[in-house]
């Protein structure tokens, strides 16, 4: 082997309407653990998980936002700055991959221009109530230029996979730890824990 090990840290957020299983999808990677009923997030909660590419530990902060209307207002402080962003709807929910739609559009016009989108098709496993066709996703993403992939958090389907080619994606420069690194990732006011999802 040759070359120097070195660790990369990016900002991931999380985005989508709400209970298309966004915290359930993290909650999967990080801690490969699904609860059928998961309390809607507040605000935002923040986890972390690294994955080894080759000579490359990538390390994600993740920050998985409401899905709310209310707090609509608030998911500019949580993206921006964000390296990568995963935007989730249900299959079996048209409605949510309009709202998908609609924060793809909100990140190509006020993200970061160079942000890395995955669409992820989440509740995949639920193919007997599917409303939104593989076909329709795959036309989306790519007429849009982003990544999308089928997902299940119950089933743990293409979630890892998901991470690992977002983490494909993006530049191999090491960084500092976000949280002291002079600005390049602002970190938005600490958000409120999860109450008895997690644990």
């Amino acid at each position: 082997m040759s070359g120097t090990h070195q660790t990369c840290h990016y900002k991931l957020v999380l985005l989508g309407d709400t209970a298309v299983g966004k915290s359930c999808l993290v909650v999967r990677f990080v801690r490969d653990e699904f609860f059928e009923f998961q309390e809607p997030t507040i605000g935002a909660a923040f986890l972390t998980q690294r994955l080894v590419l080759d000579n490359t530990t990538v390390k994600f902060e993740i920050w998985d936002t409401a899905g709310q209307e209310r707090y609509r207002s608030l998911a500019p402080m949580y993206y921006r700055g964000a390296t990568a962003a995963i935007v989730v709807y249900d299959v079996t929910n048209p409605a949510s991959f309009e709202g998908a739609k609609s924060w793809v559009r909100e990140l190509q016009r006020r993200g970061d221009p160079h942000v890395v989108i995955a669409l992820a098709a989440n509740k995949a496993d639920k193919e007997d109530k599917r409303k939104v066709t593989i076909e329709e996703g795959e036309e989306y993403a790519r007429e849009n230029g982003i990544i999308h992939m089928q997902t299940s958090a119950k089933t743990a389907m293409n979630v890892k996979e998901l991470f690992l080619e977002i983490a494909k994606r993006m530049p191999k420069q090491p960084k500092e730890d976000p949280r002291n690194a002079g600005g390049s990732f602002p970190i938005p006011p600490t958000p409120t824990k999860k109450e008895g999802c997690c644990k």
